[in-house]
Protein backbone atom coordinates (compact mmCIF):
# COMPACT_ATOMS: atom_id res chain seq x y z
CA UNK A 1 0.00 0.00 0.00
CA UNK A 2 2.87 2.39 0.82
CA UNK A 3 4.35 1.71 -2.63
CA UNK A 4 1.09 2.70 -4.29
CA UNK A 5 0.79 5.92 -2.28
CA UNK A 6 4.43 6.78 -2.94
CA UNK A 7 3.94 6.08 -6.67
CA UNK A 8 0.82 8.29 -6.80
CA UNK A 9 2.58 11.09 -4.89
CA UNK A 10 5.60 10.87 -7.22
CA UNK A 11 3.35 10.87 -10.29
CA UNK A 12 1.44 13.90 -8.97
CA UNK A 13 4.72 15.76 -8.26
CA UNK A 14 5.99 15.04 -11.79
CA UNK A 15 2.66 16.14 -13.31
CA UNK A 16 2.68 19.42 -11.37
CA UNK A 17 6.33 20.03 -12.27
CA UNK A 18 5.67 19.22 -15.92
CA UNK A 19 2.67 21.56 -16.02
CA UNK A 20 4.88 24.44 -14.87
CA UNK A 21 7.07 23.85 -17.95
CA UNK A 22 4.17 23.95 -20.44
CA UNK A 23 2.73 27.07 -22.07
CA UNK A 24 -0.13 27.84 -24.42
CA UNK A 25 -0.61 31.05 -26.36
CA UNK A 26 -1.84 33.00 -29.34
CA UNK A 27 0.28 34.34 -32.17
CA UNK A 28 0.10 36.46 -35.28
CA UNK A 29 2.47 37.92 -37.77
CA UNK A 30 3.51 38.73 -41.31
CA UNK A 31 5.24 36.61 -43.90
CA UNK A 32 6.99 37.28 -47.16
CA UNK A 33 6.48 34.46 -49.62
CA UNK A 34 7.10 33.42 -53.20
CA UNK A 35 6.70 30.36 -55.38
CA UNK A 36 9.97 29.17 -56.87
CA UNK A 37 9.28 28.05 -60.44
CA UNK A 38 11.41 26.45 -63.13
CA UNK A 39 12.43 28.91 -65.90
CA UNK A 40 10.30 31.87 -64.71
CA UNK A 41 10.97 35.03 -62.68
CA UNK A 42 9.50 35.07 -59.17
CA UNK A 43 8.34 38.01 -57.07
CA UNK A 44 7.78 38.14 -53.33
CA UNK A 45 4.39 38.94 -51.80
CA UNK A 46 3.37 39.80 -48.24
CA UNK A 47 0.89 37.75 -46.22
CA UNK A 48 -0.34 37.05 -42.71
CA UNK A 49 -0.60 34.30 -40.13
CA UNK A 50 -2.74 34.01 -36.99
CA UNK A 51 -3.27 31.08 -34.65
CA UNK A 52 -2.31 29.26 -31.46
CA UNK A 53 0.77 27.48 -30.13
CA UNK A 54 1.75 25.24 -27.27
CA UNK A 55 5.19 24.70 -25.81
CA UNK A 56 5.99 21.54 -23.88
CA UNK A 57 9.25 21.78 -21.96
CA UNK A 58 11.71 24.50 -21.07
CA UNK A 59 15.38 23.92 -21.96
CA UNK A 60 14.42 21.57 -24.81
CA UNK A 61 10.83 21.82 -25.98
CA UNK A 62 8.24 20.54 -28.43
CA UNK A 63 6.10 23.31 -29.96
CA UNK A 64 2.99 22.27 -31.91
CA UNK A 65 1.10 25.09 -33.64
CA UNK A 66 -2.09 25.59 -35.60
CA UNK A 67 -2.56 28.75 -37.64
CA UNK A 68 -4.35 30.25 -40.60
CA UNK A 69 -2.16 32.04 -43.11
CA UNK A 70 -1.76 33.35 -46.61
CA UNK A 71 0.97 32.51 -49.06
CA UNK A 72 1.57 32.39 -52.78
CA UNK A 73 3.58 34.35 -55.29
CA UNK A 74 3.89 36.13 -58.59
CA UNK A 75 5.72 34.63 -61.55
CA UNK A 76 6.36 35.94 -65.07
CA UNK A 77 8.39 35.25 -68.19
CA UNK A 78 11.52 37.31 -68.85
CA UNK A 79 9.70 39.43 -71.45
CA UNK A 80 6.55 39.71 -69.25
CA UNK A 81 4.36 38.14 -71.97
CA UNK A 82 2.98 35.76 -69.35
CA UNK A 83 2.39 36.30 -65.66
CA UNK A 84 0.52 34.62 -62.86
CA UNK A 85 -0.41 35.81 -59.40
CA UNK A 86 -1.73 33.33 -56.85
CA UNK A 87 -2.60 33.60 -53.16
CA UNK A 88 -3.58 30.64 -51.02
CA UNK A 89 -5.37 30.72 -47.69
CA UNK A 90 -3.80 27.83 -45.78
CA UNK A 91 -4.26 25.91 -42.56
CA UNK A 92 -0.75 25.21 -41.23
CA UNK A 93 0.37 22.67 -38.63
CA UNK A 94 4.07 22.89 -37.72
CA UNK A 95 5.60 20.58 -35.12
CA UNK A 96 8.82 22.20 -33.97
CA UNK A 97 11.58 20.96 -31.70
CA UNK A 98 13.56 23.72 -30.05
CA UNK A 99 16.00 24.57 -27.36
CA UNK A 100 17.05 27.48 -25.22
CA UNK A 101 20.40 28.91 -26.29
CA UNK A 102 20.84 31.43 -23.46
CA UNK A 103 18.69 33.02 -20.81
CA UNK A 104 16.15 32.15 -18.15
CA UNK A 105 12.36 31.70 -18.04
CA UNK A 106 11.89 35.50 -17.98
CA UNK A 107 14.19 36.27 -20.94
CA UNK A 108 15.66 33.74 -23.33
CA UNK A 109 16.95 33.22 -26.84
CA UNK A 110 15.96 29.97 -28.52
CA UNK A 111 16.23 28.07 -31.82
CA UNK A 112 13.73 25.70 -33.39
CA UNK A 113 13.16 23.49 -36.44
CA UNK A 114 10.71 20.89 -37.62
CA UNK A 115 8.19 19.76 -40.22
CA UNK A 116 5.08 21.68 -41.30
CA UNK A 117 1.94 20.40 -43.00
CA UNK A 118 -0.03 23.00 -45.00
CA UNK A 119 -3.51 22.53 -46.42
CA UNK A 120 -4.83 24.96 -49.04
CA UNK A 121 -8.31 26.08 -47.97
CA UNK A 122 -8.79 28.47 -50.91
CA UNK A 123 -6.98 29.89 -53.93
CA UNK A 124 -7.19 33.29 -55.61
CA UNK A 125 -5.37 33.21 -58.96
CA UNK A 126 -5.02 35.34 -62.07
CA UNK A 127 -3.18 34.40 -65.27
CA UNK A 128 -2.52 37.18 -67.76
CA UNK A 129 -1.41 37.20 -71.36
CA UNK A 130 -2.64 35.37 -74.43
CA UNK A 131 -0.94 32.22 -73.23
CA UNK A 132 -3.55 31.41 -70.58
CA UNK A 133 -4.84 28.47 -72.63
CA UNK A 134 -1.36 27.10 -73.30
CA UNK A 135 -0.54 27.25 -69.61
CA UNK A 136 -3.90 25.91 -68.40
CA UNK A 137 -2.20 23.35 -66.17
CA UNK A 138 0.01 26.06 -64.62
CA UNK A 139 -2.57 26.64 -61.88
CA UNK A 140 -3.28 22.99 -61.08
CA UNK A 141 -2.12 23.25 -57.49
CA UNK A 142 -2.13 20.46 -54.94
CA UNK A 143 -4.38 20.80 -51.90
CA UNK A 144 -1.55 20.17 -49.41
CA UNK A 145 2.21 20.35 -49.03
CA UNK A 146 4.81 19.09 -46.59
CA UNK A 147 7.68 21.37 -45.69
CA UNK A 148 10.08 22.40 -42.95
CA UNK A 149 10.65 25.45 -40.77
CA UNK A 150 13.81 26.62 -39.05
CA UNK A 151 14.41 29.78 -37.09
CA UNK A 152 15.13 31.60 -33.87
CA UNK A 153 13.07 33.39 -31.29
CA UNK A 154 13.20 35.39 -28.11
CA UNK A 155 10.88 35.29 -25.09
CA UNK A 156 10.48 38.37 -22.89
CA UNK A 157 8.14 37.42 -20.08
CA UNK A 158 4.83 36.43 -21.69
CA UNK A 159 5.75 37.88 -25.11
CA UNK A 160 7.39 35.68 -27.72
CA UNK A 161 8.89 36.75 -31.07
CA UNK A 162 9.96 34.32 -33.80
CA UNK A 163 11.73 34.70 -37.15
CA UNK A 164 11.54 31.60 -39.35
CA UNK A 165 12.34 30.35 -42.82
CA UNK A 166 9.98 27.85 -44.42
CA UNK A 167 10.86 25.64 -47.35
CA UNK A 168 8.93 22.83 -48.99
CA UNK A 169 9.76 19.19 -49.44
CA UNK A 170 6.91 18.70 -51.92
CA UNK A 171 5.97 20.69 -54.99
CA UNK A 172 2.68 22.56 -55.04
CA UNK A 173 2.54 21.96 -58.83
CA UNK A 174 4.58 19.14 -60.40
CA UNK A 175 4.30 20.42 -64.00
CA UNK A 176 6.42 23.51 -63.41
CA UNK A 177 8.47 22.56 -60.36
CA UNK A 178 6.65 25.08 -58.18
CA UNK A 179 7.68 25.15 -54.51
CA UNK A 180 6.50 27.85 -52.10
CA UNK A 181 9.01 29.39 -49.68
CA UNK A 182 8.58 32.10 -47.08
CA UNK A 183 10.09 34.13 -44.26
CA UNK A 184 7.77 34.71 -41.28
CA UNK A 185 7.97 37.15 -38.40
CA UNK A 186 5.52 36.28 -35.64
CA UNK A 187 4.62 37.77 -32.27
CA UNK A 188 2.84 35.73 -29.63
CA UNK A 189 1.47 36.04 -26.14
CA UNK A 190 1.63 33.20 -23.61
CA UNK A 191 -1.78 32.78 -21.97
CA UNK A 192 -0.81 29.90 -19.65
Amino acid sequence: MKKYLLSIALLAAVAVGAKAQNTFGIKGGVNFHKINTDNLKESTKAGYQVGVFGRLGSEVYLQPELYLGSRGGKVSTDDNSFSSDVTFTTLNVPLLVGGRVIGSDALNLRVMAGPIFSYNLSKDQSISGNLAGAFADFGNYKKSTLGYQAGAGVDIGAITVDLRYEGNLTKVNDSYGQRPTLWALGVGFKLL
